[in-house]
């Protein structure tokens, strides 16, 4: 039951908004609720967005589009 949830979930989640957005956005609020410093933020957003980017790269140069 949890598996068809968190499925389901995911497969929302990545047609309503990419993951990159969620981790950006996610960033930012606990960098405005004091969690995360601005320098954090910036290293979470610039790892995040620029690992991803390449996993797309390669993964379109393999063939799996989305």
């Amino acid at each position: 039951m949890m598996a068809t949830t968190k499925a389901f979930v995911d497969t929302w989640l990545a047609k309503l908004t990419s993951r990159k957005l969620l981790v950006w956005s996610t960033a930012t609020t606990l960098t405005f609720t004091g969690h995360v410093t601005s320098e954090d933020w910036v290293i979470i957003s610039a790892i995040y967005i620029g690992g991803q980017t390449i996993i797309d790269a390669i993964a379109r140069l393999r063939g799996y589009n989305d």
